[in-house]
């Protein structure tokens, strides 16, 4: 069947997707990956230049399905800045129970990929800039004390779920996470109405390379 370059790169793009979140980026060869997307290597090369370019590609497009799937979920939650966090960690909570759960894309592609040079690395980090900023601009909404270290704490009850979850099992401490979450957003102390200036810049937005 013949596809556009576009319709090819998204093609192998899903199918290398499928084979790094199961088997690992490090361990998925080129070959193997033109193989079960049924092209040929010179295709795939000259679609992503190399696999450093494949693996970037595959880690801008998870992150960018993630990135889509929380903005719905915040435009689905109402306009209350609280019920759009929640919304964001309920979708985390069914990730993690996901029988085809293996852990946090991102983290996984920094485990490998440790240089931050790369285009891997480089993208995993853009990514959960992303979503601190994003957080932060929620939590800027509750007019707290110091949104800042609220996004902080989430960020890190996000980054433990996933943690907990790949290591432990979802029935492990992340079963906490959800308690945890409203005890957080509960807790924090309603600042006096005044401009707050944010620390996070405009509205959140990351060029991924």
């Amino acid at each position: 069947m013949h596809r556009t370059a576009d319709k090819t790169r998204a093609h192998v793009l899903e199918v290398a997707g499928e084979l790094f979140y199961r088997k690992g980026i490090r361990a998925t060869g080129v070959d193997l990956v033109a193989a079960e997307a049924d092209v040929a290597p010179t295709t795939l090369y000259r679609l992503f230049t190399s696999k450093d370019g494949l693996v970037g590609a595959y880690v801008q497009r998870t992150h960018q399905d993630f990135e889509n799937l929380v903005s719905t979920v915040i435009e689905a939650a109402g306009p209350d800045p609280r019920d759009q966090i929640l919304a964001i960690f309920e979708t985390v909570f069914t990730q993690v129970t996901s029988e085809r759960y293996r852990g946090c894309p991102m983290l996984m592609a920094l485990a490998e990929f440790p240089d931050p040079d790369l285009p891997a690395h480089r993208n995993a980090v853009a990514a959960k800039s992303w979503l601190r900023a994003t957080i932060g601009h929620l939590t800027e909404r509750l007019g707290v004390d110091d949104p800042a270290e609220m996004a902080d704490h989430l960020m890190l009850v996000f980054e433990g779920l996933h943690a907990s979850s790949q290591s432990l099992g979802p029935d492990g401490p992340a079963k906490r996470g959800r308690s945890l979450v409203q005890s957080i957003l509960a807790t924090a102390a309603p600042s006096p109405s005044r401009p707050v200036a944010s620390p996070y810049g405009g509205l959140p937005s990351h060029e991924l390379s």
